[in-house]
């Protein structure tokens, strides 16, 4: 993953960068000024840390953003030993970032993710320098254009050479010391990054504060949790680092820019790897492949893996932590940010434990929050900056609804003084359910699916507003079932349960997948977070009662839904035994879910009327209490309405924490049978709204949706007769075409017959492709077939949007008929896009919103032909001046420029009186009609481009 450090604002003129390169390999140049400092510092290091530097390094001036100091750069290889038992060595590919001029100040080091390379940092690393630190980055060994071989962090490969690098900054006359030879430093990084900043701090005690992000504290526990093989995780490290750096050609050169310039890249001698092993260290890819083919770990793997963890150092680890870790996050779950929060904790040193959104499934979202925490907390802790807000002991970011404005799910905050850990303030929940059996089938398929690498972020960003994806086969699984709840439930941490586990396997052994659904009202099931926790219950032969621990998510079970506690024998993501097995579990208890009470959003100070909060009590619980029968009290269905698919009625939605600005206002229309309505507005128009409360995702704040008479609300039941693609979908790329869509129809719950996979297929027009790996397939192929899943069940009403984005002409066309052929039937298509054109040749009405209202609605042939809009052609060239001036004219809404002349919107002018106030104004008016593009008429209804 990446860090972001966002930049210090500042205003004025840009300083144009500049670069300095010097011919020659191995000799500085010495017109350069401080080039003897270099020589001295270079020898300095030689002597203290053993640092070999190769030539003089490169440096560069990269420019400041207005106001900002310029940084100065220089890049260089440091030579290190290879390690213990060898005469070799490995070059490090280093850049070293400084600004502001001279003067010493604490150090930072930067550490990439895996797969990545100093050069993705160098952003980040410009702005810390701006911000007062001298900043080194390096490509770990085996990745961007060092050499050496992939050691996960191996304490006598990669930790030492993190040492070295503090030998290195103590030397340099830019960063304070604390001590001899000892270097004021703190190190951040992410994932892979992480756990060098954590393994650093245990290793040297010259590491003064880290700041790891979504990292692990035991490498053993996150590939091989409950002792299950994680297999598509470790699929993917093995994988990613087997193609490993390009050999350096003989006397190539690297310079300031990473590209061409000074240092040979002669590589050095290194044992070789294991076959088809690329650049990992040999006794990693032994251990991998042993356990890929065995299917399980054993403990020599353990321990290799726990060896190369913070763990291992768990007691020496003394240093101010600032963790960061993923909520949607299979590969390193929350309980690693907890082990490690105990641990440090209990050595005496601050420890602040942030829960942000995202992870290595859904992706990284709040780059520039948890850049600015970083920053204030290496503020506190290496500059001895007492005003920098380090913020709370435990934050989470929660899902506060979709943002009306994008469409995106909106984030806030919430925190507590202290880190309650993963078990506060316990609830017991009863699940009802008889003992059960089911079985692992033979060569453990089809599995269940939870989170997958690669599609997994889009389900598990969707979990958090309600939707998701995941699915359990018949047969091989177990679940129990809470009543409805009473009242709504926040769950913050590690829920467990015990349970009885019987085996009847080869083994003796049970590997068991234990999740936590949230069900809805109308049956709907979503997995929190697409999390499971895997375990290998041994010994089960005669039955054996065991503590699950389910995976740690802060998620809220609203009143009236249930939990559904599954235990399932195979997951996609995990190894199960290829060998068939029955299982049978029976509960010895109720589930137990942590509530965390202490942990609120935050709150500003008490308002004036809080001293009356005693006394309007009543008046407020009794408008609360009418509010919410309003909310959960659907409207009765129009029986005169049963046959229109659409009708909004004033509807309504402010833009959050705001009492009079709209995201949409006053908006009414109505679509009929057969027709396929295009929904156009420019940027912020409100049209994304709009399609998010018609698909019951969100609430409008006045007025109503009725979707065939029936009132759209979250979960209504009349939204099965909708079919929507919003922003592509994903898919499983191993897998056919049709074997997707089988299994998205399955975790519906619906019944097959009701799919009508033929027809939805004959529609979207894949042909034979439907029997290929959906890898294999164009973005026009994707579409479609994303289409084609939005139209399982054939819905009335097929919402689109965006539909053609990515594709090529010819793929649009394919979409156009498409949508044409849908609609054909019967059935009424609403399609949003930016692609004019293509809406005036697909769609037979339109709807057009600008800044949240409706502009105007009717048939694409009125609206482009329409008698208030005329095209004014006129000789020579239309300036903006011209065009205001007829926009001003009485009678006139709107004038703006096009290729052809004016467009012009009549508001009670008719033609002839334009024409003689143009004659007026003495343009020279060539030609005047209607017009008849939607492109102009766009333009013009809504007043130029947007």
């Amino acid at each position: 993953m990446k860090l972001r450090f966002p930049r210090p604002r500042a205003s004025g003129p840009r300083v144009p960068r500049l670069r300095a390169s010097r011919p020659g390999v191995s000799r500085p140049d010495a017109s350069r000024p401080g080039v003897s400092r270099l020589r001295g510092r270079r020898l300095a290091a030689t002597v203290v840390a053993a640092v070999v530097l190769v030539g003089g390094g490169t440096w560069a001036v990269a420019s400041g953003t207005g106001g900002d100091p310029p940084v100065h750069r220089e890049d260089r290889f440091m030579t290190l030993p290879e390690g213990p038992g060898s005469s070799g060595s490995v070059r490090i590919d280093t850049s070293f970032f400084t600004a502001g001029g001279a003067g010493r100040r604490p150090a930072v080091l930067l550490a990439h993710g895996f797969g990545g390379s100093k050069d993705e940092l160098r952003e980040h690393a410009e702005d810390l320098a701006r911000s007062g630190y001298a900043v080194l980055t390096w490509s770990a060994r085996g990745f961007g254009r060092s050499t050496g071989r992939i050691g996960l962090n191996d304490p006598d490969h990669e930790v030492a050479d993190v040492s070295r690098m503090l030998d290195w900054l103590a030397a340099r006359p830019e960063v304070e010391l604390d001590g001899d030879k000892d270097p004021r430093v703190g190190i951040a990084g992410g994932s892979y990054g992480g756990a060098i900043a954590l393994l650093a701090a245990g290793h040297d005690k010259r590491v003064d504060a880290i700041a790891p992000q979504v990292t692990y504290w035991n490498l053993a526990d996150a590939l091989f949790p409950g002792g299950v093989f994680k297999k598509l995780w470790s699929g993917i490290f093995f994988t990613s680092g087997s193609a490993g750096p390009p050999p350096p050609a003989a006397g190539s050169k690297t310079g300031a820019d990473g590209k061409a310039g000074t240092g040979p890249r002669s590589a050095p001698d290194a044992p070789s790897p294991a076959p088809g092993c690329g650049q990992f260290e040999k006794q990693l890819c032994e251990m991998y492949e042993r356990v890929a083919v065995a299917g399980k770990p054993d403990a020599e793997a353990r321990e290799l893996l726990e060896r190369r963890s913070p763990s291992a150092v768990a007691g020496r680890i003394k240093v101010p932590t600032l963790f960061f870790q993923g909520q949607t996050d299979s590969l390193f779950p929350l309980d690693h940010a907890d082990a490690a929060a105990g641990a440090i904790g209990r050595n005496g040193a601050p420890v602040a434990v942030d829960w942000m959104a995202g992870g290595h499934d859904s992706g990284f979202g709040e780059t520039d929050r948890t850049a600015l925490r970083t920053r204030a907390w290496f503020d506190r802790y290496l500059k001895g900056d007492e005003s920098a807000d380090t913020g709370p002991a435990f934050r989470i970011s929660r899902t506060g609804g979709i943002d009306t404005t994008d469409g995106k799910a909106q984030l806030r905050g919430a925190s507590s003084d202290s880190y309650p850990g993963l078990r506060n303030d316990v609830r017991t929940i009863g699940l009802s359910g008889r003992r059960q059996s089911f079985a692992n089938p033979p060569g453990a398929a089809p599995p269940a699916i939870s989170a997958v690498p690669g599609i997994g972020g889009a389900a598990s960003q969707l979990s958090g507003l309600g939707l998701g994806f995941s699915l359990d086969f018949p047969g091989q699984h177990a679940r129990f079932e809470s009543a409805p709840l009473s009242e709504g439930i926040r769950v913050t941490g590690t829920p467990t349960v015990k349970v009885n586990v019987k085996a009847d396997s080869a083994t003796g052994d049970a590997v068991l997948f234990a999740k936590v659904y949230d069900v809805g009202p109308n049956g709907q099931q979503v997995l929190p977070a697409q999390l499971v926790a895997p375990v290998r219950v041994t010994d089960a032969k005669d039955g054996r009662t065991v503590e699950l621990r389910l995976p740690a998510v802060d998620h809220t079970f609203e009143a009236g839904h249930r939990m559904r506690f599954v235990l399932a024998a195979t997951d996609l993501a995990y190894a199960s035994p290829a060998a068939p097995a029955t299982y049978g579990v029976s509960l010895e208890g109720g589930l137990s879910v942590p509530t965390a009470p202490d942990v609120r959003t935050a709150s500003s100070a008490l308002p004036w009327w809080t001293w009356g909060l005693p006394l309007g009590g009543a008046v407020v619980a009794a408008a609360v209490l009418l509010t919410g029968r309003r909310r959960v009290t659907a409207p009765a269905p129009d029986p005169e309405l049963a046959g229109v698919p659409l009708q909004i009625t004033g509807l309504s939605k402010r833009y959050a924490k705001s009492a009079d600005r709209y995201a949409v206002r006053d908006l009414s229309f109505r679509v009929e049978r057969g027709q396929v309505l295009g929904l156009l507005g420019p940027n912020g128009a409100g049209k994304t709204t709009t399609l998010r409360m018609l698909m019951g995702l969100i609430r409008p704040d006045a007025g109503e949706i009725r979707v065939f008479g029936q009132a759209v609300r979250p979960g209504a039941p009349v939204l099965s007769r909708v079919g929507a693609f919003v922003e592509g979908a994903g898919f499983l790329p191993h897998l056919s075409g049709r074997a997707n869509l089988d299994l998205y129809w399955r975790a519906t719950g619906r019944p097959a017959e009701d799919a009508h996979l033929d027809e939805a297929l004959e529609i979207a027009g894949l042909g034979p492709a439907l029997e290929r790996a959906v890898r294999t397939y164009s973005q026009g192929m994707r579409q479609r077939l994303a289409i084609a899943q939005a139209m399982l069940g054939l819905p009335d009403l097929l919402i689109l949007d965006e539909p053609t984005n990515g594709l090529d002409p010819p793929q649009i066309r394919e979409m156009r008929e498409v949508m044409i052929r849908y609609a054909a039937a019967g059935r009424t298509v609403i399609v949003s896009s930016h692609l004019l054109s293509e809406v005036e040749q697909s769609c037979t009405h339109l709807v057009v919103m600008d800044r949240g209202r409706l502009v105007t609605a009717g048939r694409v042939g009125d609206i482009v032909g329409s008698g208030d809009t005329l095209l004014v052609g006129v000789e020579g060239e239309v300036t903006e001046v011209t065009a205001e001036k007829v926009a001003a004219l009485p009678g006139v809404a709107s004038a703006v420029r096009a290729e052809e002349g004016l467009l012009v919107r009549l508001d009670g002018a008719t033609a002839p009186q334009l024409l003689a106030e143009l004659v007026r104004l003495e343009i020279p008016v060539a030609r005047v009609g209607p017009h008849r593009r939607l492109e102009d008429a766009f333009l013009t209804l809504i007043g130029g481009p947007s």
